[in-house]
């Protein structure tokens, strides 16, 4: 059974039908992010100028589910779309404030 997300260290969880993920910013997952869309500093300054793009969005998001099986990359920009970009700017902010301020 995976642990429960954790706040404090930037963890958020993501819904994607039936299912609950959660999305851990570990190093690992944050580099295989970075290889995918490029610096995260340059997406944290993206993010601050409006300028995400629904691909790196799905993409932070789906490097950071922590889950086995992991859902495709399509289910998850099918879930971030059905959700809307405001309701999956919630993880995405966890996320990237702990790239920025690390843990507490």
């Amino acid at each position: 059974m995976t642990k429960p997300a954790n706040a404090q260290r930037g963890e958020a969880t993501f819904d994607l039908g039936e299912r609950t993920f959660v999305l851990r910013p570990s190093f690992e997952n944050l580099v295989a992010a970075e290889e995918e869309i490029g610096s995260l500093f340059a997406l944290v300054e993206r993010a601050s100028n409006g300028e995400l793009t629904l691909s790196q969005v799905t993409a932070l998001i789906w490097h950071c589910i922590e889950a086995d099986p992991r859902p495709s990359q399509k289910e998850v920009g099918e879930a971030v779309l059905k959700r809307g970009l405001i309701t999956t700017t919630k993880p995405v902010r966890a996320i990237l404030s702990q790239v920025l301020q690390g843990q507490s």
